[in-house]
């Protein structure tokens, strides 16, 4: 026997104890011929011919005879039927006959076998008896073919014939082909007796054949398994397969389960056979061997002596049972998988172990059970490697951190990195196995491990943030970069590339490949650290951004310029790897150029946001978005005014359309704030500060009024509403804290603060500021004049700087136009001490003579409206007192002669008309007296009125009239008294108009 094989018990043996004395006879008078199972049944032929049923309880349960002569040498029973085959007898054994009770018989063949008297010493069918196979000792094999179930005829042939005993025949049916195996004593043969190839002589397998009993069947695989001394020998349809060595003589062959049962006879070993006798005494020649072995695994599972030949091995039962010679029953059960295992644990055959796990049909988490223990075993033997293999087919029923630890204590980093490897790879790491494998790998250094374990294909398979934080923690930027952007953590990538890798041109760059909603957090989270390390290509992202012109950008794939264009050999496996690395390239984001990770030996060289180039593929939409308030911009720009001004710049140039008027007024009012400031960033250098200044200036002057019903000064801009208004307000305080002076008067002339302009000179003591205000708005604004008067006055210094030219310019101002009484500039004058009675005369006397003349022209004016006066009242007295003599010759109307016409009517304002003259004129109605009828001359109608005088009497009327409405409307006289230069004067006037005088009551 083979060295190889190892023996264990994995059977329990027992012998059976009958109990029925009939059954019991039967076995001990060695009176059975041969035996069958099925159907849950045992079937026993007898040399008699009878047959015996036996049930479970190993009693008879049923006889017949099923020959009246001769031994019944083979029998077959059809499973799950009730059909038995006897040699050769069909018996129905559910149809007994009506007069007997015995089962009925269906079919009998006489087997042809040439008219020779050779026994029968093999036999089979198949399992719908349709064909059945007979071997003889004389070397000759009959098929039969029929339908023997229903006595239909049959049909048999000699298919072979040789001078070898037939010692085997066995039938294997695939699909429509029925292959028959002959066993003789010399040699192996097959043929196909239907289907392909029927009608072909056999074949030999083997030239070395086996004894009878030595060939059965492998139902399970429908091999054709064979015993020799030598070995345990399988024939497929294909020939020949591999022997399994084992070195015994064989005498019963049988396939049971995965095990074949043998039976070796007695022989003779030399000093073993004398030991065995000396044991045995007497009999020692009649001890054979009953063996159980597992072929695949090289197995002896039973091995036992039996003091009688064994006849017959049969299954039944669930269990392998032998008959022997002496009538005896052993029964050979299996023992459980578990007790089975257990005596390879002992042995620490921990392989052997799961190959039997395995062949049982044992589930995988089962088996986990074994590779731990034989993991244990290794591990304990120092042997870590085989260990840590073990440990890793029982991954998934051992808890991790059983294995971890043991590994930690051991410091055996590499197979710990291999375990935790494998926990990655099928899913069932945790966040901390993450941290722990990075760790191991950032000890060893092994940037190449790192990079094949987060570049792995296929699903994630660990806890992402946890190795991006490991990766960033020790170091491995590239990588903690490669794993966000993979996975789309686009934030988080450019965190790692700011906060940690320092790269800032390729975060912009990054930054500019992200979708618009993306890109604004990124880019407001670090505006500022943007701005500081890459202020040009930032600014030019927050203008494109806020003027709505934002576009992700899209970087062509590389494409190696060495790469061949064919797609045969070489060229197609480059041009593939090309295409995959391209494509891992643009794999996280649509919009996103990735940046190039590689282990820290390989240097990538990568171009800046400005000489990026950028495709925009045809049918990629640019997307749509609402581009921010430009207020939330404004703090990102601290400390950087040059950037923050072009930014503000860009936006009223380029985004002027999609900004509301309260973004506009933000807009001029932070970047005159920031003019200013710039301004004021070279003290000294007038240049500078008057170049910021002209521009904040021309925000100020571009600017139209609003919410203003005053005139402004300073004309609006050619464009209205070209530019918003700046707070009048938020104009002053700036220019007032940058000591913007300009902006302080514009943005008062705009409000016509007057006043306010001309105060600021003086509170600054700016006088030739104040003079030059006074010369600007003085003209519209007469009330500057007492102001500057009072200014120029307050100190003996500004007077001198001043001059008394213009000292006395203003008081020739303030004298011609009235604005102060003579009293009031001198208070004013005298108030500071600071003017002489030199800069006063000629004030003075210019007022004097003034005065002087006006007096006596007011004094002309009077004495002639009295004696008009005078002269009017002395015409009434007459009038009313004195006859009137009229003295006209001519006619007022048709200038003709008064004497020649008669009737002639005269008034008293001494105007004399022809009476048909005076009648034919409109509107005069004379009834003349005299000798016809008329009047006499000199007496005018009663309501007649002088044509040549009514329209001045008419006008005369109107006036009265108009004056004594208006005297009832005292907002007008209010209104002229608040217009007028002189006051008294306009009393005068409205006094003479009658507005005082007391209505007349009739």
């Amino acid at each position: 026997m083979a060295l190889t094989w190892r023996s264990f018990d994995f059977f329990d043996a027992t012998k059976i104890k009958i109990a029925d004395d009939e059954t019991r006879a039967l076995f001990e008078s060695n009176a059975i011929s041969s035996v069958c199972s099925g159907s849950d049944s045992l079937f026993l032929g007898a040399y008699d011919g009878h047959v015996h049923i036996v049930g479970r309880s190993w009693k008879i349960v049923r006889s017949f005879r099923a020959y009246e002569t001769g031994p019944i040498t083979h029998m077959r029973q059809v499973e799950g039927t009730s059909l038995l085959v006897t040699v050769a007898v069909l018996w129905a054994l559910d149809k007994p006959a009506k007069k007997t009770g015995i089962p009925t018989c269906l079919s009998t063949v006489a087997i042809n076998n040439g008219k020779k008297p050779f026994p029968i010493s093999a036999f089979t069918a198949t399992e719908d008896l349709s064909q059945l196979a007979v071997g003889f000792a004389n070397g000759a094999v009959t098929v039969i073919r029929g339908d023997l179930i229903h006595d239909l005829g049959t049909k048999q042939r000699i298919i072979y014939e040789s001078d070898e005993p037939i010692t085997g025949v066995e039938l294997r049916v695939d699909a429509n082909i029925t292959t028959l195996f002959i066993a003789t004593t010399s040699r192996i043969l097959k043929l196909a007796i239907s289907g392909k190839g029927h009608g072909q002589p056999p074949r030999t397998v083997e030239d070395q054949g086996c004894g009878v009993g030595c060939m059965s069947v492998d139902k399970e695989t429908g091999d054709i398994v064979v015993g020799r001394d030598d070995a345990i020998y399988y024939y497929t349809l294909d020939g020949r397969g591999p022997p399994i060595a084992y070195e015994a003589p064989k005498k019963l062959v049988s396939v049971y389960q995965d095990y074949i049962a043998l039976v070796s006879p007695p022989t003779n070993t030399g000093e073993s056979d004398t030991m065995r006798r000396r044991f045995w005494g007497a009999t020692a020649d009649s001890i054979f061997t009953f063996t159980l072995i597992h072929p695949d695994l090289r197995i002896i599972a039973h091995s036992e002596s039996v003091l009688s030949d064994v006849k017959h091995i049969v299954q039944i039962w669930g269990d392998l049972y032998t008959f022997t010679q002496e009538g005896q029953v052993f029964r050979y059960h299996q023992k459980s998988l578990q007790q089975r295992l257990d005596m390879l644990y002992q042995r620490n055959l921990y392989t052997l172990a799961v190959e039997l796990a395995q062949k049982s049909g044992m589930d995988a988490h089962q088996q986990c059970i074994i590779f731990r223990k034989y993991g244990d075993y290794l591990y304990q033997k120092g042997n870590y490697d085989e260990a840590m293999t073990q440990y890793i087919k029982a991954i998934d029923t051992t808890e991790p951190s059983q294995v971890i630890r043991k590994f930690l204590d051991t410091q055996r980093i590499h197979n710990l990195i291999e375990y935790l490897e494998e926990l990655h790879e099928r899913g069932k790491a945790t966040s901390d196995h993450t941290t722990l494998l990075l760790n191991c790998y950032a000890k060893l250094k092994d940037v190449d491990k790192l990079e094949k374990f987060i570049k792995s294909p296929g699903d994630l398979k660990f806890d992402l943030d946890t190795a991006i934080s490991m990766c960033r923690q020790g170091g491995y930027y590239d990588q903690a970069a490669y794993l966000a952007k993979k996975h789309g953590e686009n934030e988080l990538v450019v965190d790692i590339l700011i906060e940690d890798s320092k790269a800032f041109d390729d975060a912009l760059d990054f930054i500019w490949h992200l979708d618009p909603d993306t890109a604004y957090s990124c880019l407001m989270k670090y505006a500022r650290v943007l701005i500081e390390h890459c202020s040009m290509d930032a600014t030019r992202l927050f203008v494109d951004y806020y003027t709505s012109k934002y576009k992700p950008r899209i970087d062509p794939p590389a494409v190696s310029p060495d790469a061949p264009v064919t797609n045969n050999g070489g060229g197609f496996v480059t041009g593939a790897a090309n295409a995959v690395q391209n494509l891992s390239n643009l794999l996280p984001l649509p919009y996103m150029n990735p940046l190039a990770v590689g282990s820290n030996s390989q240097a990538v060289t990568k171009p800046t946001v400005s000489d990026a180039e950028v495709v925009k593929p045809e049918g990629l939409a640019t997307p749509t978005y609402t581009p921010p308030r430009p207020r939330t911009a404004f703090s990102s720009f601290i400390d950087h005014p040059d950037e923050f001004i072009i930014f503000l710049e860009a936006l009223l140039k380029e985004g002027t359309n999609s900004l509301s008027e309260a973004d506009k007024i933000d807009i001029h009012t932070t970047l005159f704030e920031m003019y200013l400031h710039k301004a004021n960033e070279k003290p000294g250098n007038d240049q500078h500060r008057e170049e910021w200044e002209s521009k904040a200036k021309s925000l100020i002057i571009s600017s139209p009024p609003k919410d203003s019903t005053t005139t402004a000064v300073v004309p609006p801009p050619t464009t209205p509403g070209a530019l918003p208004k700046i707070e009048n307000s938020n104009v002053l305080l700036l220019s007032h804290l940058a000591s913007f002076r300009t902006g302080t008067v514009l943005m008062q002339e705009q409000s016509n603060l007057l006043f306010d302009i001309f105060r600021s000179y003086t509170s600054a003591r700016d006088t030739k500021g104040a003079i030059r205000a006074l010369h600007k708005y003085g003209p519209s604004e007469p009330q500057l004049y007492p102001l500057a008067l009072s200014y120029l006055t307050s100190s003996p210094t500004i007077l001198s700087e001043a001059g008394e030219a213009e000292l006395s310019a203003i008081l020739e101002k303030i004298d011609r136009d009235g604005l102060m009484a003579p009293l009031q500039v001198v208070q004013t004058l005298s108030k500071h001490g600071v003017a002489t009675m030199g800069m006063l005369k000629p004030y003075l006397q210019g007022r004097i003579e003034r005065e002087r003349k006006e007096i006596r022209e007011n004094r002309r004016d009077v004495e002639a409206f009295r004696k008009e006066t005078e002269q009017r009242r002395q015409e009434l007295e007459e009038l009313e007192t004195k006859p009137q003599v009229f003295q006209a010759t001519r006619c007022g109307v048709c200038g003709g002669g008064l004497e020649r016409e008669l009737p002639v009517v005269h008034f008293l304002c001494r105007h004399s008309f022809h009476g048909r003259c005076l009648r034919g004129m409109a509107g005069v109605n004379v009834d003349v007296r005299g000798g016809g009828g008329g009047r006499e001359a000199g007496e005018a109608a009663e309501g007649g009125e002088c044509p040549l005088c009514a329209k001045d009497n008419a006008t005369i009327r109107a006036l009265k009239k108009s004056q004594e409405e208006n005297a009832e409307r005292h907002e007008l006289f209010r209104d002229d008294l608040e217009r007028s230069e002189d006051r008294f004067k306009t009393v005068a006037q409205w006094f003479g108009r009658g507005v005082m005088s007391v209505p007349n009551v009739e």
